[in-house]
C-alpha cells in the first residue's frame, strides 16, 4: 500500500514546494516572503521524511532535522531583524 501512496505524496508536497516558491517570488508583501520561506523549509522537511520512508534511510531524518533547526533559527533571525533593525544585541 505504501508503495503507492508515497509517490502520489512526493508529487503533491513536490507542487506544494512549487507553489510556496511562486509565493515567495511574487509575495506582494515582506511579512508574506517570510511565511513563505518558513513554509517552504516545512514542506521541505516533509519531503525528505517521506523520501527517507521510502528508501528507508536514516540519513534522510538527520537531514529533515538540520533543515528544522536552519529553518528555526533563520525565521527567528529575520523577524527579530524586521522588528528591532538589529539581530544581535
Amino acid at each position: 500500500m505504501l508503495a503507492y501512496v508515497i509517490p502520489v505524496c512526493l508529487v503533491i508536497i513536490g507542487l506544494a514546494l512549487i507553489l510556496t516558491m511562486a509565493r515567495l517570488v511574487i509575495g506582494p508583501d515582506l511579512p508574506d516572503r517570510i511565511l513563505a520561506l518558513d513554509t517552504l523549509y516545512i514542506n521541505a522537511i516533509a519531503l525528505l521524511v517521506l523520501f527517507g520512508i521510502w528508501l528507508s534511510s536514516a540519513l534522510y531524518f538527520e537531514a529533515a532535522l538540520l533543515i528544522a533547526i536552519m529553518g528555526f533559527i533563520g525565521t527567528v533571525a529575520v523577524t527579530k531583524y524586521l522588528l528591532r533593525g538589529d539581530i544581535i544585541e
